[in-house]
């Protein structure tokens, strides 16, 4: 099974999902993802196998979220996508991608639904 964790270091929660995929068994590729961001074509990847949609990959805490006015109810998937292509520190962390799917997995539990 290919499991890939779009991961922050720094992140406690990306951390704690990265050991919750290591304990089931399997080693992720991981992508240090604020140093080799995903692209704006495979953030529509990842957005389309997610259930809940680009939505779900936005950082909204992150203060540029509010700055770029991305928190708004009227903003479309496409405007999300693009923003978090073109910074980064957007993306939800982490973001894990199997074939059972994607999220963005917070609280890290939520990364068990995607492993076998």
């Amino acid at each position: 099974m290919t499991v890939t964790v779009y991961h922050n270091p720094s992140c406690g929660t990306s951390r704690s999902v990265l050991e919750l995929v290591r304990n089931a068994g399997i080693e992720p590729e991981v992508v240090l993802y604020l140093k080799n961001p995903p692209s704006r074509k495979q953030l529509e990847e990842i957005a389309r196998q997610d259930p809940q949609g680009a939505r779900d990959l936005l950082r909204t805490k992150e203060k540029l979220c509010a700055e770029l006015g991305l928190d708004k109810a009227d903003v479309t998937d496409a405007q999300i996508l693009n923003a978090i292509a073109e910074h980064p520190a957007l993306l939800n962390r982490p973001v894990v991608v199997t074939p059972k799917g994607a999220r963005a997995c917070r609280p890290a539990d939520t990364v068990l639904a995607l492993l076998p």
